[in-house]
């Protein structure tokens, strides 16, 4: 270790450095390469913050310091870097005494959280995975709140994306959803993974600008519901925004917000096959993260999905060879005097068990009087959104492996509707989103063939051991098509284990070391809300079994998407990375 004195660090004399132009020291934890620099001395990391290159091996020009590795450019005498893809350089404050060059390694540190902060939202803006991740640990090393990637995220979205909410928000929110009940290790992987989602979803797009508000005296929700839904329907995206921004910007309650929303996103039958709803629910779930005073930047970015939607309507597979579509329209009508009619016995459905497999059947018919049924006996919103998510992941659970590979984002996109629809019910019920069920159980009888055979579900083994498991399941999905060898495997584990909510750490971990993409983090999301809805009932295992054969018929990956944050870990870690051949 090179001499210390008061606490500082000996590099040599002026003499010795001018001669050798760059010298390495250590101490206090510090590698540090000091320039001779004209007649000055300039002392930096001798790690280049980029990918770890020694930058003693680099070159100085003009009070340039160049890296060789990948020619990243710092400023010598403050550390800053030229070039977006490398962090600054840190630098160490010199000082001569009697001819002898010394350098204090331990100069006052930038507030970590601020820092990082800045440089993932630069690293979004750019669109560098490095950056990014690099930004996500940092932020977890000192101790940030999730809250904070994820606020800046959720901003960097709705604001850098003329399109408005899509499929990277929904992942982004997804893995804020799942990410305390993961392993430690996998919180900052699942971070980075769902911004540079953001990030590459954003890029090379127009930023979306925010209308103001209404100079309105109009307060009435009920206005404000109408015109939204007036807007909506001819496909009016301005109007539509400007009238929802004014209602969040009056201060009008959640419910409100929310009833305006989804209203509007239920007034045409299952309008995008589902996305809508899914979108939605997404984004009242982003803000229960970080916060209402967000809504008006969040929930207007929803507004270009809606009001350009597809609706089903428009499809041939609604209107033949049965009209689904009209026969649901009449069952929407008639539910508010049902629904009226039955309020006296709210609450007290019983029988619950039967509804699932109705739906699970091939007669649309039956399936929609079962469900006015239920109204009828007493079925509350919450309880018929729980039965038709069950009936939508029991179809996955059985699908076999004879049907096309495509097939199975056909069930998975009902599933996912499924799950968001259950979700909004329980947040803020209403007759008008209520109306959606009968959307929802179309879809899931459109998917009736997937179905055909029909894949068991597999029973537990009795008193099995548990303990291998889930190395067993990440061994599993190490192979292609080990969908029932997945099922089994969870099945077991839910089963038996005395702490069978662990199994979902390993199936979130099975996800996250993949090249996972929208539906993976969309399913695992869905599941996981589904199997701790419906615990300790034994039926909660099938949402994780329906969750793992997807998984594994999709797995393995390259497992590309990993590199880049592996890289990061190392650099955080100290290790090194280069290494002379």
């Amino acid at each position: 270790m090179t001499n210390a004195v008061n606490n500082l660090l000996i590099a040599g004399t002026v003499d010795e450095l001018k001669q050798r132009g760059c010298t390495v020291i250590t101490g206090a934890g510090h590698t540090i390469a000091v320039f001779a620099k004209d007649d000055t001395f300039a002392a930096v990391d001798n790690r280049c913050p980029h990918m770890g290159f020694p930058l003693d091996r680099g070159t100085v020009k003009n009070g340039v310091l160049t890296c060789h590795w990948h020619h990243a450019r710092f400023d010598l005498a403050s550390g800053g870097t030229f070039d977006p893809f490398a962090d600054d350089v840190r630098s160490f404050p010199v000082s001569i005494i009697d001819n002898t060059v010394y350098v204090d390694p331990n100069p006052p540190e930038q507030d970590p959280v601020r820092r990082w902060s800045k440089r993932l939202q630069e690293g979004m803006e750019d669109n560098i995975r490095l950056v990014i991740a690099k930004s996500v640990l940092g932020l977890n090393s000192s101790s940030a709140d999730y809250r904070t990637p994820l606020t800046i995220g959720a901003t960097f979205g709705t604001i850098y994306s003329n399109e408005g909410w899509g499929p990277a928000l929904s992942m982004l929110t997804c893995t804020a959803n799942i990410l305390l009940l993961l392993r430690p290790e996998d919180q900052s992987r699942a971070l980075y993974q769902g911004l540079r989602q953001v990030a590459a979803e954003c890029a090379g797009r127009p930023p979306r600008f925010v209308v103001e508000p209404l100079p309105t005296g109009e307060t009435r929700p009920e206005v404000f519901k109408q015109w939204f839904r007036d807007f909506i329907e001819v496909r009016d995206t301005d109007g539509a925004e400007r009238v929802l921004r004014t209602a969040i910007e009056l201060g009008l309650h959640q419910r409100d917000i929310h009833d305006i929303i989804f209203a509007a996103a239920t007034d045409r039958i299952y309008i995008d096959g589902g996305h809508v709803v899914d979108f939605c629910n997404k984004a009242f779930e982003l803000l229960d993260h970080i916060g209402w005073e967000h809504a008006g930047q969040i929930l207007t970015s929803l507004v270009q999905g809606m009001a350009t939607a597809r609706r089903s309507e428009e499809l041939n597979s609604w209107r033949n060879p049965i009209d689904l579509a009209s026969m649901v329209r009449e069952a929407r009508n008639q539910l508010p005097q049902i629904w009226e009619q039955s309020s006296n016995v709210r609450g007290s459905w019983t029988d619950h068990e039967n509804l699932p497999e109705t739906i699970l059947g091939d007669d649309p018919y039956i399936t929609i009087a079962s469900i006015n049924e239920a109204v009828r006996n007493g079925a509350t919103a919450e309880q018929l959104g729980e039965k038709i998510a069950y009936a939508a992941f029991l179809r996955m659970a059985r699908f076999h492996t004879s049907n096309e590979f495509g097939d199975w984002d056909t069930v998975h996109n009902t599933l996912t509707a499924a799950n968001a629809l259950h979700q909004a019910l329980q947040r803020y019920p209403s007759v008008e989103l209520l109306r959606a069920v009968f959307d929802t159980a179309m879809s899931i009888y459109l998917d009736r063939f997937l179905n055909m055979p029909s894949q068991r579900i597999p029973a537990p083994s009795p008193n099995g051991a548990t303990d291998q498991l889930p190395h067993d399941l990440l061994n599993a999905m190490n192979s292609q098509q080990q969908v029932e060898e997945a099922a089994r495997i969870v099945t077991n584990y839910v089963a038996n284990s005395s702490g069978p909510d662990d199994i979902i750490a390993t199936l979130a971990q099975a996800m996250l070391r993949e090249d996972s993409t929208f539906h993976h983090f969309q399913i695992v999301d869905a599941a996981i809300m589904q199997y701790q809805h419906r615990k300790p009932e034994p039926s909660a295992r099938h949402s994780l079994v329906a969750m793992a054969r997807f998984l594994a018929a999709h797995y393995p990956t390259p497992r590309s998407i990993n590199q880049t944050y592996n890289i990061a870990v190392r650099l955080q870690r100290g290790d090194e990375i280069f290494a002379e051949g």
